[in-house]
C-alpha cells in the first residue's frame, strides 16, 4: 500500500511510518525507503544523510526531489505493476516551487524562541480546514523541515510521530498531499490528514468536547457560589425537541427511605452485650440495608465478609464471629464504635454509628435494635390497625370492582356475586327448545333472544 498507494490512508501511511520515520526518527530501524542516489558513482551509501557543509534548503530540495520525483521514476520502471494501475508522476521542486530553486537561508523568523515552531504560522496560513494547492503543501514541507532543524535538532534521532505535535502533523500532511497528487488522488485539508493520522474519530471528539464544555460552566458556576442554578442535570436529547438538543432539567430529590441520598448519619441502637453480629447482618445489613454480599469492618479490623472466591480458613474465622457479641469480637463493638459496611456486588458503602442501649419495648422494637436515619418504603408502611396500607387500598379496588350495576334496575348497584347467582337461577328455570335438524339435534338453551346453541352429536 504503501509503494502502489490507491487510497489517501495509505499516503498517510508512506509518510509517517517511512518518511517522517527515516528524517527524524531511530536511524538504526529498517526503513522500505530507496536511500540510493541516482549518481550511481556517488561515495554516499545513504541519501537521507547531509553532508558537512550543505546548506539547509539545498539539504530540503535535494530530500524533496529524491523521495518525490526520483523514487517516483524507478518505480515507472517496471512496467509490470503499471498494467492496471494509473501511472503517477514525478513531482520535483524546480516544478512547484521554481523561486525555491533560487532562494537561500530560512523563512523562519527566530525573534520568539519560546514559541512553538509551526510551518502554517510561519507562512501566514491559518485555517487548518483549507486544502492546500501542490505549492502550498511544498512550502509548508520545506518549512516543517527546516523548523525541525532549526528549532528541535536536539531531538532529531528520537522522534515519533505525535498527532498532538503540530509541527509533526505539518510535515506528515505536505509529504502525504505530494504524494496524493502524484498518484492522482484526491488532497486533504489538515484537519482531516490529522483525523486520519491519530485514528481520531471525530465524531467522538466532538461529544466529549461538548460534555467537558458542560463540566465547565458547571465549574464556573460552583466558583461563583451560584448555588441555585448548578445544582442541575442535562440531557442530550435523541429527538431535538424545539430545536433543543440540550436540556437542562431539576434533579430528582433526595429519596428519604435511601441511605445513599440522605445526608442524616445511620445510629444503630443496639445491646452489645447480648446482640450478635449475625443478627445486625441479618435484621439490619440485609433486611433494611439491601445489601447482598456485605463487608463489615470496625476500624481496620475486617470482621464479616461474604461471597464466593473465601478461603477455607477466612470463611470458617467469619462463621465465627457471627456467633459472638458485638462486644466479645477481635475488634469490640461499643457505644460510639463506627462500623464500616460495603457491598462490592452493589458498589455501595456506608457507615453506622453504634449507641449502646440495656433496654427495648418487645411490642415496638420487637428485633431489639432501632435503625435512625433511615425509612422504610412507603408501600411496606404499617398503619395503627396494624395492617398493611398497600393490602387495604387494594382491597377497597376489589371491593369497588366487585360491585355492578343491575341491568334490570337502572341507577341501582349490586353485588357481582348476587346478580351471578341471580342469573345462573334464571338460565337452570328457562326453557329448552329442540329442533330436529337430520341426524343431529340442537338444544337451544335459555332465553331464544340470545341464540345459544349447543350441538348434541
Amino acid at each position: 500500500i504503501t509503494s502502489t498507494p490507491s487510497k489517501f490512508v495509505h499516503c498517510i501511511v508512506w509518510a509517517k511510518e517511512l518518511l517522517f520515520a527515516k528524517l527524524f526518527g531511530d536511524k538504526n530501524q529498517d526503513n522500505d525507503l530507496n536511500v540510493h542516489s541516482k549518481d550511481g558513482s556517488s561515495s554516499k551509501l545513504d541519501v537521507f544523510e547531509r553532508d558537512v557543509d550543505e546548506d539547509l534548503d539545498q539539504y530540503a530540495q535535494r530530500i524533496y526531489d529524491h523521495v518525490f520525483g526520483y523514487n517516483i521514476e524507478v518505480a515507472l520502471e517496471n512496467e509490470e505493476t503499471w498494467k492496471n494501475r494509473r501511472r503517477p508522476n514525478p513531482v520535483y521542486i524546480r516544478d512547484t516551487l521554481p523561486e525555491a530553486v533560487k532562494q537561500n537561508g530560512s523563512s523562519w523568523d527566530c525573534s520568539n524562541d519560546h514559541e512553538e515552531p509551526s510551518a502554517m504560522a510561519s507562512l501566514g496560513l491559518t485555517n487548518p480546514q483549507e486544502i492546500w494547492t501542490l505549492a502550498e503543501n511544498s512550502r509548508v514541507l520545506l518549512e516543517a523541515f527546516k523548523l525541525f532543524f532549526e528549532k528541535r535538532e536536539k531531538e532529531i534521532g528520537n522522534l515519533v510521530f505525535d498527532k498532538d505535535d503540530q509541527l509533526a502533523v505539518e510535515f506528515v500532511t505536505a509529504a502525504a498531499n505530494i504524494r496524493a497528487h502524484s498518484f492522482g488522488i484526491p488532497l486533504h485539508s489538515l484537519f482531516e490528514a490529522k483525523g486520519v493520522a491519530g485514528n481520531i474519530v471525530h465524531a467522538v471528539a466532538t461529544t466529549n468536547a461538548i460534555i467537558a464544555g458542560l463540566i465547565v460552566i458547571e465549574a464556573i458556576k460552583v466558583l461563583q457560589d451560584d448555588y441555585k442554578n448548578y445544582s442541575r442535570m442535562t440531557y442530550c436529547l435523541e429527538h431535538p425537541t424545539k430545536k433543543l438538543l440540550l436540556m437542562p432539567v431539576e434533579p430528582f430529590e433526595p429519596n428519604p427511605s435511601c441511605y445513599v441520598c440522605s445526608e442524616t448519619p445511620l445510629l444503630l441502637d443496639v445491646n452489645t452485650k447480648v446482640t450478635k453480629l449475625k443478627e445486625v447482618i441479618d435484621k439490619i445489613i440485609k433486611s433494611k440495608l439491601g445489601m447482598n454480599l456485605p463487608l463489615v469492618m470496625i476500624g481496620s479490623t475486617l470482621v464479616f465478609e461474604d461471597g464466593d472466591g473465601l478461603e477455607e480458613d477466612e470463611a470458617a474465622n467469619y462463621a465465627l464471629n457471627l456467633e459472638k457479641v458485638l462486644a466479645e469480637l477481635p475488634a469490640p463493638v461499643i457505644n460510639g464504635t463506627k462500623l464500616t459496611v460495603e457491598d462490592f456486588q452493589q458498589e455501595l458503602s456506608c457507615s453506622i454509628n453504634i449507641k449502646h442501649r440495656e433496654e427495648f419495648d418487645e411490642e415496638k422494637e420487637p428485633d431489639g435494635m432501632v435503625l435512625s436515619g433511615w425509612s422504610a418504603p412507603v408501600e411496606k408502611q404499617i398503619n395503627s390497625n396494624g395492617e398493611n396500607k398497600s393490602a387495604a387500598s387494594s382491597s377497597s379496588a376489589r371491593a369497588t370492582d366487585d360491585t355492578v350495576e343491575d341491568p334490570s334496575k337502572p341507577g341501582m348497584k349490586r353485588k357481582l356475586d348476587e346478580l351471578l347467582e341471580t342469573k345462573e337461577n334464571c338460565d337452570a328455570s328457562s326453557s329448552a327448545q329442540v329442533v330436529e335438524d337430520d341426524d343431529d339435534c340442537t338444544m337451544l338453551d335459555g332465553n331464544p333472544a340470545l341464540i345459544k346453541k349447543k350441538r348434541l352429536q
